[in-house]
């Protein structure tokens, strides 16, 4: 993969140079590799099925801190973990000392030596940037109520093999919550060049500080980002549509008062039919079925999501193969053995 660092503690050798870690926090963070790194995706899908899946972190331990659990998220990264040759250490905040009177910070420095990387699954932004500051080790965002960048990169690998591996000229509708895989979203497509057109009601659409980034990266690559209150307008014309649940997972007070705002946000037949021919839902999952989308079109023939899912798993490969392979010998944040 062109223009991959070197990745690892700071300070410590590595092969000849000092080397700096990397986090993943946003897709800002690897929006210029993303090209590559969807590349290396789908090389990593097809390897693995032939048995010969590069051992790229041997002895790699990783630790997987779940403020929120997912079965999904949590599979989808232990079991590239072991395929690449690492060990991967599930700790729920229950078994941590955090409601004790521990900070992130300290809990990060303590990771931080006896990990290689750490993935945090987070209720909010704010608990992954206090936990990536002191980190002397790679961190990962799998979701906070921010940003999903892992998602992204998948979703972005299911559009790219129904596309022929082109982004450009292609349009992808988003109906529903400004939460937070449509604002990775923004960023992802205007790294590519495709572009983000979204349906969702006026007084839940994302502030200029979050679409902004957006904006400027779409003005090198073509993408145009847009909002629209009908879902009929963003649809009509679109290669795909994407929908996840109104009520984001921060937001579950607000179930009845976005019910309401939402109601006709649902992803039917009838909708997808505004659509180009050949034109398929999205769902990262779980799904509400009968809210944001129909039990016809989540059954049907014109839905990815079974190939979202399965993406995850190829994508969280290679997200760990980019912040942690190669590494220095021993525990991070210790001096490396000798001998």
């Amino acid at each position: 993969m062109s223009g991959t660092p070197t990745t690892g503690v700071p300070g410590s050798a590595i092969g000849d140079g000092i080397v700096e870690k990397r986090d993943l926090l946003s897709i800002a963070d690897i929006a210029g590799d993303l090209p590559d790194v969807v590349g290396r995706v789908e090389e990593l899908k097809r390897a693995r099925p032939e048995g010969v899946l590069p051992r790229t972190l041997p002895d790699c331990n990783v630790a997987m801190v779940f403020e929120k659990p997912s079965p999904r998220t949590r599979s989808s990264f232990e079991t590239p973990i072991q395929e690449l040759g690492g060990h991967p250490a599930c700790l729920s905040t229950s078994e941590m000392q955090l409601g004790r009177g521990e900070t992130i910070a300290d809990m990060a420095r303590v990771l931080s030596r006896y990990y290689h990387g750490i993935v945090s699954r987070a209720y909010r932004w704010q608990n992954e940037a206090e936990l990536a500051r002191p980190s002397s080790v790679p961190v990962v965002n799998a979701l906070d109520d921010r940003e999903q960048p892992c998602q992204v990169v998948a979703d972005l690998l299911t559009l790219r093999e129904r596309w022929s591996r082109c982004f450009r000229g292609r349009r992808l509708a988003w109906v529903g919550d400004s939460n937070n895989v449509p604002r990775s979203r923004m960023l992802g497509c205007a790294a590519v060049g495709l572009d983000p057109a979204a349906a969702i009601p006026e007084e839940y659409r994302p502030p200029d500080e979050l679409t902004a980034p957006a904006r400027r990266l779409g003005e090198s690559t073509g993408s145009n980002l847009r909002f629209v209150a009908d879902p009929r307008e963003v649809v009509r014309g679109a290669d795909a549509v994407y929908t996840d649940g109104g009520v984001s997972m921060v937001e579950e007070a607000e179930t009845a008062q976005r019910t309401r705002a939402y109601h006709g946000y649902t992803v039917n037949d009838s909708l997808l039919d505004l659509a180009r021919l050949g034109a398929f839902a999205l769902h990262d999952l779980p799904a509400h079925r009968g809210l944001e989308i129909t039990n016809s079109v989540m059954d049907g023939t014109r839905q990815a999501t079974g190939d979202q899912a399965e993406n995850r798993l190829h994508t969280q490969r290679a997200l760990l193969e980019l912040l942690l392979a190669p590494r220095g010998p021993g525990l991070p944040g210790s001096t490396p053995r000798s001998g």
